[in-house]
């Protein structure tokens, strides 16, 4: 033999089982419109070929997990893994007073920063966006601002969705707090 010894299950003892840890758990997963936030017709996944929204006819399907998923309510961004913003919802256009066509393509900053000097939680801004955009990770909340706006603080809910891969950042201003837009230079 080879000096190893076979372990040998006693009798009447529990057997090994695989245990995952609450965040290896699988999420649900729902389609969405990317401009309109509509939800998928009956929930399922659209065709290669039909990804287009049927109820505005503007936004791309998309699909996040169930706790990050935004409603028609909702102001979001779609922030690709170059940190380049890729749809903005309806209602972010109002919220940011910028046009989905001006902000298309151009970097996330040009929009929103980190609300606080110094982040604060287990990632920056930046960081969960990257990492949500990589398609890793559960939904996370950080603190930002519109870029050229002190004393305004919202709350964004920074998920994975995709296809193609990309960070879903839903931002939910304070009630407290009125938010008043301020126009976005086109230069």
């Amino acid at each position: 033999m080879n000096g190893f010894r076979t372990p040998r299950r006693v009798a009447g003892a529990p057997a090994l089982r695989l245990v995952h840890a609450a965040d290896a758990v699988q999420a649900e997963w729902s389609w969405f419109c990317g401009h309109c936030a509509a939800p998928a017709p009956g929930g399922r996944p659209p065709s290669p070929a039909a990804r287009v929204c049927a109820s505005c006819g503007f936004g791309l399907l998309l699909e996040t997990r169930g706790d990050a998923l935004p409603s028609e309510r909702d102001a979001f961004l779609v922030v690709d893994g170059a940190m380049l913003i890729q749809g903005v919802s309806r209602q972010a256009e109002q919220l940011l007073a910028v046009g989905e066509e001006v902000a298309v393509n151009r970097p996330v900053s040009e929009l929103l920063v980190a609300a606080d000097a110094e982040a604060h939680g287990r990632t920056s801004f930046a960081e969960a966006v990257v990492e949500a955009a990589g398609g890793h990770g559960e939904a996370v909340h950080a603190f930002v601002r519109p870029w050229n706006t002190f004393g305004v603080r919202l709350r964004a809910r920074i998920a994975p969705c995709g296809p193609p891969r990309a960070a879903l950042v839903v931002l939910d201003p304070s009630p407290t707090q009125p938010l008043r837009a301020v126009p976005h230079s086109t230069a």
